[in-house]
């Protein structure tokens, strides 16, 4: 999946083509202007308000109390980007703006727009992190607010891939337990939990992750199926020979290179026999020269937000790991509901 400067028509696909059209600039100032105009959308309530009804730009300004000139301005940028559409001066929600920006829809991405606001504070330190290699760690600055807001667009990206990614592992309707590592909200375990009858899942994360998606885990509706376990991926004894199942889904871009190598011996002593251990991440193309746009950029994102050390995998490094332990791998899936993302699985022996 790639972003990227489309022409109207075919005057300007001619510019494009012959270079005349000054695509920086679209890519930036255009590209930033669209982002903050849907981020504002959703974060003054005006999505929310048009999903009840179409309304006109002063009236959508007195349901959100918010200026009716900036207001209008503010749907006719929407509308031209297609996310309303407008007939005799009343504004409407289109199929994608109601699908994925209404707080009331299944798919609602909204607590991820919300978040972007604060991630927008974050890229502004792009350039002092590739000036000194020094990443934010913004787990460790979060407020208690900020934290909730993370963890709650976490549970909504979760939400979008949720059934696809249980469909997608492989284990035996016998399964009785699996481990989710950094799983917060829970909801991949939920998933799992609802596939697979019997099985249960433990979530372990940090103690301010658990106090924070405490609530959401509840929400799954799963009662003692689903339980927390606080504790740091990085130390805690995970036990032996106990579960079917452990899956490690985005947070291997959090962690160097070691680190990872070493949670997974970790993982592998914790499978039961025939127990499978699942990678979920976003990931780059072993030869740099084929790396795609949306692997490369969240590589850098993540390199920028999190520890040192941190970013994107290539499939490659993450079976080396599961193959350095000692596993059995599987051929890797991509994720549809997710584009750039895969499951790399293996399986630890029947024997003991």
């Amino acid at each position: 999946m790639r972003l990227a400067a489309r022409a109207e028509g075919f005057v300007e696909w001619v510019a494009l083509r012959l270079g005349w059209v000054p695509v920086p600039l679209i890519e930036t100032h255009v590209a930033a202007t669209l982002a903050r105009s849907i981020m504002a959308g959703v974060e003054l309530g005006i999505f929310d308000t048009l999903a009840r009804e179409p309304l006109s730009a002063a009236a959508v300004a007195a349901c959100c109390d918010i200026d009716p000139q900036a207001t209008a301005l503010l749907l006719k940028a929407l509308a031209a980007c297609n996310y309303l559409r407008v007939k005799d001066e009343q504004y409407a929600l289109t199929i994608k703006s109601r699908k994925w920006l209404v707080s009331g829809s299944r798919n609602s991405v909204r607590d991820k727009l919300l978040l972007q606001r604060i991630e927008w504070r974050w890229l502004a330190e792009l350039e002092d992190f590739v000036r000194s290699g020094r990443p934010l760690d913004f787990h460790s600055t979060m407020s208690d607010g900020e934290r909730e807001l993370y963890h709650r667009s976490m549970r909504a990206l979760a939400g979008i891939a949720g059934r696809e990614v249980a469909w997608r592992i492989r284990v035996p309707k016998s399964s009785t337990l699996m481990l989710d590592l950094g799983g917060s909200h829970g909801h991949f375990a939920a998933e799992m939990c609802r596939r697979v009858p019997g099985l249960r899942a433990e979530i372990l994360d940090l103690p301010e992750a658990v106090e924070t998606a405490a609530p959401m885990l509840a929400e799954e509706g799963l009662g003692g199926r689903l339980t927390h376990m606080v504790g740091d991926v990085r130390q805690t004894d995970l036990g032996a020979e106990r579960y079917d199942l452990v899956l490690m889904s985005n947070l291997a871009h959090h962690l160097d290179e070691q680190t990872n190598r070493d949670v997974v011996l970790r993982v592998v002593r914790s499978l039961r026999p025939n127990g499978v251990f699942v990678i979920q991440e976003p990931v780059v193309p072993d030869d740099p020269a084929e790396a795609g746009q949306l692997g490369s950029l969240l590589g850098l994102y993540f390199a920028l937000q999190s520890r040192p050390g941190a970013r994107t995998w290539t499939i490659a490094d993450m079976q080396s790991w599961q193959r350095g332990a000692g596993l059995h791998l599987h051929k890797p899936a991509r994720l549809r509901t997710a584009p750039g993302w895969i499951q790399q699985a293996a399986h630890r022996s029947g024997r003991t």
